[in-house]
């Protein structure tokens, strides 16, 4: 068996395999995806909420005059 490791991108459900690789690989492979977590996801927990908010019941949003008063 001939293990191979490299990083690539998908691209619409496909995974490239260099071309170093192409004549090496054939008939049937072993399979194993580690996915790499991005910092930039963690950053976009606020468009996750905003795209699906939590509801609070008897939640009373503030007025403008409340939030700036100090």
């Amino acid at each position: 068996m001939v293990t191979v490791q490299f990083k690539s991108k998908i691209k619409d459900g496909v995974i490239e395999i260099p071309k170093k690789y192409k004549g090496k690989l054939r008939d049937n492979v072993h399979v194993i995806l580690k996915v790499e977590t991005s910092r930039s996801r963690s950053k976009n927990y606020l468009d996750t909420l905003l795209a699906h908010p939590v509801t609070v019941k008897k939640f009373t949003p503030m007025t403008r005059e409340q939030i700036y008063a100090r």
